[in-house]
Parts: structure tokens; sequence; C-alpha cells
């Protein structure tokens, strides 16, 4: 259960949790609001069923739930897996009355919601995984006493197209530097970082790939730093892995993140990362795949940016030490096993 499936990092997850579940005798079912991998994962033969978004509104969290009650009734499960706290409520609600455990999928909240996350996670769920140690002792600190660490994987980066088709559809030149960042349009992204670093930078070329109520500000920012066609607005998109194999590096500005998918689908495709040096991104790049810089710095990240951007041996040495990592570290194969190990422990009455 999740609230929306749309582009983000968890509902990555989700989809691959789903389409691998085969692989440790699950049956799976996903709930949750609409979105572009909603209809991959019925086009794939998953069931889903369409629970709308919470909103964080009394009304909208028990419509919520009698949605995902429905859902329950028809598919019947020996388990929720709840990916966030608002998709841990809903489900509680939705089993009310049934012997069905909820197991929540932490993925992280700004620092100063973690007393209110872990109140909510003691409440709703049988057990916690955070998908990062950071996210852990946050919670572990707010109260939450038992929480298990599954680091998050990635269970596919191969791109349909080449590097050069993809950047002839782009209309970008073959030698031009290019960077991309993957990530929802809105404040917790810092863009404004990441454009204020831009502005201090020459002859490359920012791909947005995502979309959020900070696209018309972002947009207007631009203009006013002058950057124009160095900086593209692609929306939403279903084609991350041809966006990597078109880009140099990526980056990512937040002021704080759990374990960004964006991150580890960077690192698997062999393109080194610039990125905050918050929680669960230290943890991913801690066996190298980039460079870390303070959040909310755009001079540090445009020096960061020129570093790799503009130097290709030491692009090469770091997409090479990423790659080794995240085989080693975020190998779904494992994440599968681990997960089966801990919902079929709940599901026998236990506790983790």
């Amino acid at each position: 259960m999740i609230s929306e499936l749309g582009s983000g990092g968890a509902e990555t997850l989700v989809a691959g949790m789903a389409l691998a579940g085969d692989s440790v005798g699950w049956r799976t079912a996903v709930a949750g609001g609409g979105g572009h991998r909603a209809d991959a994962l019925r086009a794939a033969g998953v069931p889903v069923y369409d629970v709308p978004v919470p909103r964080r509104r009394a009304t909208g969290v028990l419509r919520a739930a009698r949605a995902a009650r429905a859902a329950v009734r028809r598919f019947r499960p020996d388990v929720v897996l709840a990916h966030n706290v608002s998709a841990s409520v809903v489900a509680r609600l939705a089993v009310a009355g049934r012997r069905v455990p909820v197991v929540t999928v932490f993925h992280g909240v700004a620092e100063a919601d973690h007393a209110g996350a872990a109140r909510i996670l003691r409440r709703t769920s049988r057990a916690v995984v955070a998908v990062a140690d950071a996210a852990a002792d946050r919670l572990r600190a707010a109260g939450l006493p038992d929480p298990v660490v599954v680091p998050n994987a990635v269970f596919s980066w191969t791109p349909r197209a080449g590097r050069a088709a993809v950047r002839a559809a782009l209309g970008l030149d073959e030698d031009v530097p290019v960077a991309l960042c993957v990530a929802r349009l809105e404040p917790q992204k810092r863009h404004d970082v990441l454009l204020a670093a831009w502005a201090l930078l020459d002859d490359a070329v920012l791909l947005l790939a995502g979309d959020g109520s900070r696209r018309a500000a972002l947009k207007a920012r631009c203009a006013e730093l002058g950057l124009g066609e160095r900086v593209r607005f692609l929306g939403n998109r279903e084609d991350v892995p041809d966006l990597l194999a078109a880009a140099d590096l990526t980056v990512l500005t937040s002021d704080w993140e759990g374990m960004p998918i964006a991150v580890l689908e960077s690192m698997a495709a062999g393109r080194p990362v610039v990125a905050s040096d918050v929680d669960g991104v230290r943890e991913a790049l801690a066996g190298g795949g980039g460079l870390l810089v303070p959040p909310g710095e755009p001079v540090a990240t445009a020096d960061a940016l020129r570093a790799l951007l503009f130097d290709p041996a030491a692009r090469e040495a770091a997409a090479s030490a990423g790659l080794a990592s995240v085989h080693t570290g975020h190998d779904p194969a494992r994440l599968m096993k681990t997960y089966d190990e801990l919902l079929r422990t709940v599901t026998r009455g236990g506790r983790r």
C-alpha cells in the first residue's frame, strides 16, 4: 500500500518488489493512488486497487481507508506492507477487525516530523523497516525502539535507447556536458540551490526530470538567472534509464532524504552523483560513487559539479566505485530475501 504510484523513489521500490514477488513465493497486489506505475503493474498482471491519496486530512484518510478496506476484503492478504506513515494509517484502518498485521517501510520525513512519525508507527505497525541506518537512528531517538534496517535496492536500470539516440531526441549535442536531476519539484528537493549553482557554471545543460508544486516558481527563477536553454524542464518521465544514458552525472540537492532510489539508479547506470551530505545519501555514497556537498550551498555544489562534469577521468573513477558499491550493498535479490523473512516472521505472530 502506498499513497501514489507515480515517479517517486518509494513508488519505484513498490513496483520492483511487486514484480519480483514471485521470486520469493509471494502473491502480491498493490493498493494506491493512480499514476503511470499503476498502469505498468496492471499490464504485468499485478492486481492494482485504486485508493485515493489521503492528503493528511481526516476526510481524505477515511475515504482512502474505505477504498483500502474494500481492497483488503477482495484480495485477503496475509500482511500489508505500507510505504510511509500516511499509508500505515490507512492500512491500519483498512485491516481493523482482521488478524492482518501491518508492516511499514519508513522512507523518511523532515527532521521536525520524526516524533510524530514514531508515535503513529507505534500504533499502526507490527514492524517498521527503515531504508537507511540514519533513518532508523532518528526513529529510535524519537521513541520507536526496534526498526529493522533494509537498504533500498535497484531492480532495473537498462536503457531502451543508446546515449546518442537519447541525446538526439532531446536536442542535445553529443559533446555537451549534461547533468540530470531526477526529483519531484517540491521544496524538500531544493532545486533553488541547484539553479543557483548552475548559474555559476558555463557550457553545460541541466535536465530536470520530475514535476510538482514548484515548477512555475523554478521556471521564473531560471529566467531571472538567465539560464535559458541551459536548463530543461522535462516533467514526469517514465524513461529514467534512457535519461541516465544521455547524462554525464546526476545531481540531488535535497534538504533531507531516506535512501534515494535516484542516487542508487545513477550509480547502477555508471553515472557519478553530486548530492547533499544528508542521511541516506551519505550512506549510499559511503563506498564511492560521487561527491557530497553541504546542504543549501550553491558554491560548493557548483565546485563539485565542475570537478566531475569537465573531468572525464574523475567521472570514470567515481562511476567505477559507484557500480561496485551498488552491486555489493543494494542487491535486489538480497532485499527480497530480507523482506520475505521479515514478513513470514510477522505473519506467524512474531515481531521484529
